[in-house]
């Protein structure tokens, strides 16, 4: 599942995310139903970028992989992306955000990979336009809604965006846990507009304040990895999916230098081991 953040501040666009990538196998036990029995890797490599568009990168999570039988990660599939926009001109980030989410349909569908809900991959696009001041951040669901969404789209709005195992995140950025309005809602038997009236009060009056407007790119950067690293943490205690785990990639793009790796994960030889 992992957890994927991308940071719009008013300095640049910080993306992060963790390198833990989960599969299922179903075992057939004689007189039971399947047995599912997950094996998780801890060296994904989430944060992606495409050579000669230096202004703009995404995150990826959710669905880990395409492919039944020979599953791939979306990290593996980049260098056809690159391939396909070799030559091309700088994009705008909407521009880029359509054409990721046109490659990654393509090869959702090739392989024939089910259509369900909670089962999308997901990519969250951040950059900066030719000449813009501040950056854009689209977020893309690979298959069910593949049009990029705008995040924070105003000149002056600024903030985070973080998905998948995302609950711990909730509750610190947010307040709450992002699924109490629905079950606040089932218990009390309130209406879809009193549940969204209620998420928006909740929002209100318990989210924490943070000046997202005012915050230097050091301290976007230092909250995205606080996010992740507190959920892995936890996850060491809790009775659930450990979806989130490995090193923490980070990256930031500015409208002056680009997309700068901040931190990421080395390929090391059996030192590693001693």
């Amino acid at each position: 599942m992992s957890l994927g953040i991308a940071f719009k501040g008013p300095e640049g666009i910080v993306l992060a995310a963790d390198s833990r990538v989960t599969l299922t196998m179903q075992l057939q036990v004689p007189n039971q139903p399947p047995l599912l029995l997950p094996s998780t890797y801890d060296n994904a490599t989430k944060l992606l970028r495409v050579k000669g568009q230096d202004y703009i990168g995404a995150v990826t999570y959710g669905t880990g992989a395409i492919g039944l039988t020979e599953p791939r990660t979306a990290h593996s599939y980049m260098p056809e992306l690159e391939k396909e926009l070799e030559g091309v001109d700088r994009l705008s980030v909407q521009e880029f955000a359509n054409r990721l989410s046109q490659f990654f349909l393509l090869k959702w569908q090739a392989q024939n990979m089910p259509t369900a809900p909670g089962k999308d991959m997901v990519f969250l696009v951040g950059g900066y336009d030719d000449r813009a001041p501040y950056g854009r951040v689209f977020e893309v669901f690979i298959p069910s809604r593949p049009t990029p969404n705008e995040w924070h789209a105003g000149p002056g709005e600024f903030g985070l965006v973080w998905g998948g195992q995302k609950e711990f995140a909730d509750r610190l950025i947010a307040g709450f846990d992002g699924n109490l309005p629905e079950l606040v809602k089932d218990f009390l038997n309130l209406d879809d507009q009193k549940r969204d009236e209620l998420r928006q009060r909740l929002q209100s009056q318990l989210q924490a304040r943070v000046p997202f407007a005012f915050l230097p790119l050091q301290d976007c950067v230092d909250l995205a990895i606080f996010l992740i690293r507190t959920t892995i943490v936890m996850q060491h205690w809790v009775m659930d999916v450990r979806g989130v785990g490995g090193a923490i990639d980070v990256a930031v793009i500015t409208p002056t230098d680009g997309f700068t790796e901040i931190q990421k994960k080395k390929i090391t030889g059996e030192e590693m081991w001693s």
